[in-house]
């Protein structure tokens, strides 16, 4: 069976049928349809990984780009996958769930970002993991909705959203302990609730009731995520050192700008800060990680929308 890539990467009709097609679940049994895809992808991933290392702190990574209209969301996972790789000796044990047409091509597939994926990665690295003394980190990057839900869009394939409850569910039923939840979208902050727990760390890129920046056609990669991803996370082995150091240079940003505050936000459990400190003395921090994707030529005027 042909890529979707190979129809061409244009919304045109041709594109959206084969789409539509793959992602049907009437395919022929010839045919993959794209969420069987996906279930394999990701259980071959998971077979893949490393197995755990008794007495060795260990970092599971899972990058998710939920909307698929532009390319920043992308941008910064796979970003996320070269960093975690390079600078924190994370390799084997790295899933990034991507919705954007590329996910689909045969040369390099990946599995799109749905709450259904998620799940079943959030449960195999469950599973892989010691609960104990290893860590999750889970990186969201997409736009958010002023009722505090996720967009999960790639269409014709997708449109959906993910709620607080929602992602606070699929951690839980994960048995994941430690973790570090970062998500980067518009009015994050109302996730803070639902994923407080004493073993974790929660990071949103905006207050509950504020925009975030840096998304749009002409982004190449949020405000936030430049912020704590590309520049702190290259000058920190922290997660919260880099979030003070990503909240002062946004700050600074969109007071030079004119925007309003997006104020991010953090939430540090109480048992979580130990688990952090054994995982950052078991690493050696390989070399910062230059972001390679550039801003498309599109109007700037696009660049500062909020995700």
């Amino acid at each position: 069976m042909k890529s979707i890539l190979s129809f061409g990467r244009a919304w045109g009709g041709s594109l959206v049928l084969a789409a539509a097609v793959l992602f049907s679940s009437a395919a022929s049994a010839e045919e993959e349809t794209v969420p069987e895809r996906d279930r394999r992808l990701i259980s071959q991933a998971l077979e893949a990984m490393p197995a755990q290392r008794p007495g060795q702190p260990d970092l599971y990574v899972v990058g998710f780009a939920g909307d698929g209209n532009e390319d920043v969301f992308r941008n910064e996972v796979l970003y996320l996958e070269q960093l975690v790789n390079t600078r924190f000796q994370a390799q084997g044990r790295v899933i990034g769930l991507v919705n954007h047409f590329d996910s689909l091509d045969e040369e390099a597939p990946r599995p799109l970002a749905t709450l259904d994926n998620l799940d079943q990665t959030l449960a195999g690295i469950g599973e892989a993991m010691d609960p104990d003394e290893d860590l999750l980190l889970l990186f969201i990057t997409t736009h958010g909705s002023e009722d505090h839900e996720l967009y999960v869009e790639l269409p014709p394939l997708l449109d959906e959203t993910i709620t607080p409850g929602a992602l606070a569910g699929a951690l839980e039923a994960s048995g994941i302990r430690n973790r570090v939840v970062v998500v980067s979208a518009c009015f994050s902050g109302g996730f803070l609730p639902a994923l407080r727990s004493p073993d974790a760390l929660v990071i949103t890129a905006a207050r509950k009731d504020r925009t975030s920046f840096g998304c749009g056609a002409a982004s190449h990669v949020t405000w936030f995520g430049q912020a704590w991803l590309v520049e702190a996370l290259n000058h920190h082995d922290d997660f919260i050192r880099a979030f003070g150091d990503a909240k002062q240079e946004v700050t600074r940003r969109e007071q030079a700008d004119g925007y309003d505050a997006s104020h991010p936000q953090m939430h540090v459990g109480e048992r979580i800060g130990p688990v952090l400190d054994a995982w950052r003395s078991s690493i050696e921090p390989g070399p910062a990680v230059a972001y390679p994707y550039q801003a498309p030529a599109v109007p700037a005027s696009d660049a500062a929308d909020g995700p």
